[in-house]
């Protein structure tokens, strides 16, 4: 996962807003540390925080993540990062660009799908908000043990029990219906659930529209 500030155009970001944190790529089990980091390094700054995650992630890390941004006070949003000195650069070097610290000259794109780990993360914003374009989607999920995937039936249900209980603690605490949980142990491990702008907003998941 990537974190870095970013900066744009006035109103990039919204209104009055030209720069903002992008936090990006695959949420790993160290994904809160390197949040508490990078907000460190900001020496206080409360900017708007992106998101664009991705990838089969850490479920607890999220929840992590989203916890330190409700106590910093940070808003949270979905949005895909571009950054201007990307354009004509290779993967490798873009990502080894973001990791200098920036601040770095970009624009934000709407992101077409924000998914659990997205959903998890943004929930942990004191003002959260989705572009009308992007899709949320809780999709399944894996249940993760020490010993791997190849677990008894009995302790997978066991851990995929605690793990569910968790995440519904977890949106408790963060002012989302819990009934958002309900969605995601129905989607199974292979599931899929779009959620309407509708159900964003009656789950308490988005405070406020853009």
């Amino acid at each position: 996962m990537l974190i870095y500030p970013a900066q744009g155009a006035a109103g990039a970001c919204g209104e009055n807003c030209a720069n903002w944190i992008a936090a990006e790529g695959t949420v790993h089990w160290d994904g809160t540390k390197r949040m508490i980091a990078a907000l460190d390094r900001l020496a206080g700054q409360k900017l708007p925080v992106f998101l664009d995650v991705r990838g089969q992630s850490d479920l607890r890390a999220a929840m992590g993540i989203g916890r330190i941004l409700r106590e910093r006070g940070f808003e949270v949003a979905v949005g895909r990062t571009m950054v201007d000195q990307c354009r004509k650069m290779s993967e490798a070097d873009c990502a080894a660009l973001k990791r200098t610290g920036g601040p770095l000259r970009g624009s934000l794109w709407a992101l077409e799908t924000c998914d659990i780990t997205c959903v998890l993360i943004l929930s942990g914003g004191v003002r959260r908000t989705i572009e009308e374009t992007s899709k949320a989607v809780i999709n399944g999920t894996q249940v993760g043990h020490r010993l791997g995937l190849n677990i008894s039936d009995e302790i997978r249900d066991g851990v995929r029990v605690n793990s569910i209980e968790q995440i519904r603690l977890y949106l408790t605490q963060m002012g989302v219906d819990p009934a958002l949980t309900d969605m995601i142990e129905a989607s199974g491990p292979a599931g899929k659930i779009v959620l309407s702008r509708a159900d964003l907003i009656r789950l308490r998941v988005l405070t406020s529209q853009p």
